[in-house]
C-alpha cells in the first residue's frame, strides 16, 4: 500500500524540486569559474624570476645593499601605470619564454571575455605593447571572438533563466529588434557592435536567449570589433614606444592618430548609412537599450 501524503507535503516537495532545478545551473557555472580560476592561478605560479632591478646604495658607503630576490606577481592592470609596468615585465619574459607569455596572455584574455569581466580594453593595449601591431591585432581579434563565443555558450548552458529574470525589459526589447531585423540580421549585429545600444557583455550573454545563430554571432564579433581592437592595439604600440611628451607630439605620432581615427570612423559610417535605410530602430528603442559605454 502506497503511503499517503498531505497537500502541504506535496507543495513542499514541489518547491524543493523547483529550487533545485534553478540552483543546478548556478552550481555548474560556479564550478566552471572555479576550475578556470584555479588553472589561471597555477599557470601564473610558474612565472620565472623577474628582471633584475638596481639595488639601493648604502648611505655613506656607496656600496649596494643586498636584497633578497623578488618574485614578480601578475595581476590584471587597473590603470595605465600598472599597464606599463606589466607590459615591461612581459616584454622581458617574452624574449626568453615566448610560448609561456603567449599562453598566459591568451588564458587571461579568455578568462575575462568568457565570464564578462570588464577591462579587456587594457588587455588589447597590452597585446600591442607586447606583440606589436599585426600580431597583437590578430591575437586580440581571435581572443575577443573566441572569448565572446565562450560567453555565449556559457549563457546558453547555465544562465538563460537568470538573465531573463534580472534583465526582462532589455531581453524583451532586444528580442523584438532581432525579430524585426531578421532579413538583415548579420548587418544588424554589426551595427550593434559599432554603435553599442547595449553593452557588449550583455549582448554576449543575451544572444542565445534571443535566438541569434552562433555563426552570425561569431562572425559579427570578429568583424564588428575589429576597429575597436585596432585602436586599442595601436595605442599599446604607441605607449611602448613613447618615452617622453616630445615623442607623443611628433608628426609621425600625429599621422598615426589620424590613421586610427579614419580606421575607426569609416566602417562605422558605412554601417550607420546602411542602418538608416534597412534597420528598424526607433528612438524609443534606442533610449531603452542605451545603458552605458562599450565594455570589453
Amino acid at each position: 500500500m502506497c503511503p499517503s501524503f498531505s497537500p502541504a507535503v506535496g507543495r513542499h516537495r514541489e518547491v524543493k524540486h523547483c529550487l533545485g532545478h534553478r540552483m543546478r545551473p548556478l552550481f555548474g557555472l560556479a564550478a566552471v569559474v572555479a576550475a578556470a580560476s584555479l588553472y589561471l592561478y597555477l599557470l601564473s605560479s610558474f612565472l620565472p624570476a623577474g628582471p633584475p632591478r638596481p639595488a639601493p646604495l648604502a648611505p655613506g658607503t656607496g656600496h649596494e645593499l643586498e636584497q633578497p630576490e623578488e618574485v614578480s606577481r601578475l595581476k590584471f592592470p587597473a590603470d595605465l601605470d600598472e599597464l606599463r609596468e606589466l607590459a615591461e615585465l612581459l616584454q622581458f619574459y617574452k624574449s626568453e619564454h615566448t610560448g609561456y607569455v603567449l599562453l598566459l596572455f591568451s588564458s587571461a584574455y579568455l578568462y575575462k571575455q568568457s565570464f564578462a569581466i570588464p577591462g579587456s580594453s587594457f588587455l588589447n593595449i597590452l597585446a600591442g605593447a607586447i606583440f606589436g601591431l599585426y600580431q597583437g591585432l590578430f591575437l586580440a581579434c581571435v581572443l575577443t571572438t573566441v572569448g565572446s563565443t565562450t560567453c555565449f555558450l556559457l549563457s546558453q548552458t547555465f544562465g538563460k533563466q537568470y538573465i531573463e529574470s534580472f534583465f526582462p525589459e532589455k531581453v524583451s526589447m532586444l528580442q523584438r529588434k532581432v525579430e524585426e531585423n531578421q532579413d538583415c540580421l548579420f548587418f544588424f549585429l554589426l551595427f550593434l557592435r559599432f554603435f553599442p545600444m547595449t553593452p557588449n557583455w550583455f549582448l554576449n550573454m543575451s544572444a542565445p536567449i534571443v535566438n541569434i545563430p552562433i555563426t552570425f554571432f561569431f562572425c559579427s564579433v570578429f568583424i564588428g570589433l575589429l576597429p575597436y581592437n585596432f585602436i586599442c592595439v595601436q595605442t599599446g604600440v604607441m605607449l611602448s614606444e613613447v618615452s617622453s611628451l616630445d615623442d607623443l607630439v611628433s608628426w609621425e605620432r600625429l599621422l598615426q592618430l589620424l590613421a586610427i581615427a579614419c580606421m575607426a570612423l569609416l566602417p562605422g559610417a558605412l554601417i550607420r548609412h546602411l542602418s538608416q535605410r534597412h534597420f528598424k530602430l526607433d528612438d524609443q528603442s534606442q533610449n531603452q537599450l542605451i545603458t552605458d559605454k562599450k565594455v570589453q
